[in-house]
Formats: structure tokens, C-alpha cells, sequence
């Protein structure tokens, strides 16, 4: 799968050889990258997937935002350099509140909103904030057990910390701050594009209430609860997150 440089600081990856299917960029969440999306998502046969690692994650070099609306400017300029048509947004957590952003501001470019995991409103426990800079590896650690459910492995929850002990400080610290300032409760009734709503029993970190509550105030929305799961749901229960998203985007899924 290609890996290409966007304005020589972001990465992103993609499967180019869907040349018909839908078009679907995944933004990962808070500390992440694209590796927090299902590897049978991001390689599925039909669609064209743009799997971006946001700047200061993962490979992409930069400096990480501090506001969703600054992220969401990133992935508007991202579709927008690679001449993409049309795309649907599929956002995890803090990539769901910039789908939700992008969403309300109905990019010529956007057909479709997958919103993982995420709520209109994205409050931080302040002590996750502090931690960041008093206690940063135990910090992470405490966020790691919240992220998962209990039904998953050990070896996610390390996998998933060590993949988070590699970013900066800084830039964790400003993906929380972004999420802890979002909220858009008030706008998500303007949104007009198709969008599929996707909760976890076991998420603690963004409860089925938050799911929930965006199906109830989007028009037309579907909700999809993922039982058995945490908030890492897409790695911790990936072939029934496939299976929905394949499900909206209205392709077949694989046998």
C-alpha cells in the first residue's frame, strides 16, 4: 500500500487500486494513528481508503493541533490537495469530532459522516490534562486501561500504550485539550450528509450515551452498538466495525 507525503509533512497511507468504489478517509483519535483503524478497513477491496497520520503522529512530522477546527482545516486541505471528488469521513474520538466539524461545514468534497466512538461534546477529566505534564507514562497508562474493554487482551493494551508513549507530550497533551474544548450541541441538527453512528458497550471514555444522543439530533442518522468492546473498538472487535461501515458506504462485504 502506498505510503505519500502531503505538503512534505503528513503521511498518509492508501490502496490504490480501487478505482470505482467509494472514496473513505479515516482519521484516528487522540495519540493515535492510522494503525488505530482495523487493517482489514484500511486494505478492503472496493474502496479507495486515505488512512492519514494527523501532523506530529505516527510517521508525519509537524507539529500536532490544539483545536478540532485546526484538524479539521487539516484533513479539508488533505482531501482538497489530492483532488479528491467526494469522500466519506470516518472519525474515531477526536477524528470523530472532526468529521462531526467538517460535517457541519459541508465541504463540497464530503458525502458521508462514520462517527466511531465520539460525542457532540468531549469533556477531559482534568487530571488526564495535568497529567500530561506532571506524570506523562503513568498518565498514558491510565488512559490505556480506560480505552479498552475489559474483554480485551493484554497485549493490545500494551501495544496500544507503547504506540502512544512514542508521540511528544506536547501533542497528546493538545489533542486533549482540542477535545476538551469541542462542542457542538447546538449544531449538529444542520448537518444534511448521510451518517452512521457507532458505539461500544464497554466504552468508557466516550459512553453509548454520547452515540446515542448524535443519532437522536443528526437527521436521518443510524446508530450501531458493538458489543463486547471498549473505545479501541475498531481494533478490538474489527470485523464488526466492517462490517457497518462497509454496510453504509453501501458496497458488499467480503466472505
Amino acid at each position: 500500500m502506498p505510503v505519500t507525503a502531503v505538503d512534505k509533512k503528513m503521511l498518509y497511507y492508501d490502496r490504490s487500486d480501487s478505482e470505482t468504489g467509494p472514496a473513505l478517509i479515516l482519521v484516528h483519535g487522540s495519540g493515535g494513528d492510522h494503525t488505530h483503524w482495523p487493517e482489514g478497513l484500511r486494505h478492503h477491496p472496493g474502496i479507495r481508503v486515505y488512512t492519514p497520520d494527523l501532523p506530529g503522529h505516527g510517521r508525519s512530522s509537524g507539529v500536532g493541533c490544539t483545536s478540532v477546527e485546526a484538524y479539521a482545516d487539516v484533513i479539508d486541505r488533505f482531501a482538497r490537495s489530492l483532488g479528491i471528488e467526494k469522500a466519506a469521513v470516518a472519525g474515531h474520538s477526536l477524528g470523530g469530532a472532526v468529521a462531526l466539524t467538517l460535517a457541519i461545514r459541508k465541504p463540497g468534497w464530503l458525502n458521508g459522516a462514520i462517527l466511531v466512538g465520539t460525542g457532540a461534546r468531549l469533556r477531559v477529566l482534568p487530571k488526564i490534562i495535568d497529567g500530561f505534564e506532571n506524570a506523562f507514562e503513568e498518565t498514558i497508562d491510565m488512559i490505556c486501561r480506560q480505552s479498552i474493554g475489559p474483554r480485551a487482551s493484554a497485549s493490545l493494551k500494551a501495544a496500544l500504550q507503547h504506540q502512544m508513549l512514542h508521540n511528544e507530550p506536547d501533542v497528546i497533551s493538545g489533542d486533549y485539550l482540542a477535545c476538551d474544548h469541542f462542542d457542538v450541541m447546538d449544531d449538529i441538527g444542520n448537518i444534511d450528509c448521510p451518517a452512521l453512528v457507532i458505539s461500544a458497550t464497554d466504552d468508557r471514555m466516550t459512553p453509548v450515551k454520547y452515540g446515542q444522543y448524535l443519532s437522536r439530533h443528526i437527521p436521518g442518522a443510524t446508530f450501531a452498538l458493538i458489543e463486547g468492546a471498549g473505545h479501541m473498538m475498531a481494533v478490538e472487535k474489527p470485523e464488526a466495525l466492517i462490517a457497518e461501515v462497509v454496510r453504509f458506504l453501501g458496497i458488499p462485504s467480503e466472505k
